[in-house]
């Protein structure tokens, strides 16, 4: 009797463990029981769609302005001075948030290279280039004269 016992308790426990495996073999990629997300399915699906919602580019553009235009930027915009002279545009209600310092530029303010800097507010705020500069820029702009 012992000896039935311990065969059926044997034979349970390599369907059950079988089962599993198979359960997970036989899953089809990518459901609710295999959640993959590929490379291609991020960079096709989910930034383009993550960057209409914020209303952004999820991605730093490089933008080369001419000395004596501006660049005026929506909230959140993000930039970093990579090659020439360019100085803080700002309004009454502040200035442009340098977090790689801590600091808030003032307008007219020079804005040093390779610091990143962030608008907070649609307002106006930007940089007016005072060379021919090249910018990275994240986010909504504009170039005016």
């Amino acid at each position: 009797m012992k000896r039935t016992t311990k065969r059926i308790w044997i034979a349970l426990l390599a369907v059950t463990v079988l089962g599993l495996g198979a359960a997970r073999i036989f899953a089809a990629p990518g459901d609710s029981g295999d959640p993959l997300v590929t490379l291609s399915y991020i960079e096709s699906v989910l930034l383009p769609s993550l960057s209409e919602k914020i209303g952004q580019s999820a991605a730093f553009q490089v933008v080369e302005v001419e000395q004596g235009k501006r660049v005026i930027c929506e909230a959140g915009t993000e930039l970093i001075l990579r090659k020439g002279g360019a100085t803080a545009i700002t309004t009454e209600k502040g200035g442009l948030a340098n977090v790689t310092s801590g600091e808030d530029l003032k307008d007219g303010e020079a804005i040093p290279p390779n610091a990143l800097l962030i608008v907070p507010v649609s307002d106006g705020r930007g940089a007016a280039a005072n060379d021919d500069i090249i910018l990275m820029i994240k986010g909504k702009y504009s170039i005016v004269d």
